[in-house]
C-alpha cells in the first residue's frame, strides 16, 4: 500500500521544510495579521514552527516585519506563544 502524502511547508524563520501539522499558519488580511488555526483561510499565508524558541527568534530578528514590510506588534508574538499551549 503506498504511503500517504504529507504536505510540507517552509518555516519563515528556520527555512526548514516541515509537515503542516508542526507549523502555525499566519495570514495577512486587510485588517492585519491573524493566526489561521484551520489552515484554510484565504489570503497570503506564512508558516512558523510550533516551537517557543523559533517564535522568540522571529521576534528578536523581526522576521515578520521584514516579510510584511511593516510593523508587527509584540502582542502578536505573544498570541503565537499562546497557540503552543493549546
Amino acid at each position: 500500500m503506498p504511503e500517504k502524502h504529507i504536505p510540507l511547508r517552509m518555516c519563515i524563520v528556520t527555512r526548514q521544510m516541515l509537515p503542516k501539522s508542526e507549523l502555525i499558519r499566519i495570514v495577512k488580511t486587510d485588517n492585519g495579521l491573524i493566526i489561521d488555526k484551520t489552515q484554510k483561510k484565504s489570503g497570503r499565508g506564512f508558516w512558523i514552527s510550533k516551537d517557543r524558541e523559533v517564535i522568540n527568534q522571529a521576534k528578536k530578528r523581526k522576521a515578520l516585519n521584514k516579510i510584511l514590510k511593516g510593523e508587527v506588534k509584540s502582542e502578536f508574538y505573544e498570541e503565537l506563544e499562546k497557540c503552543l499551549d493549546e
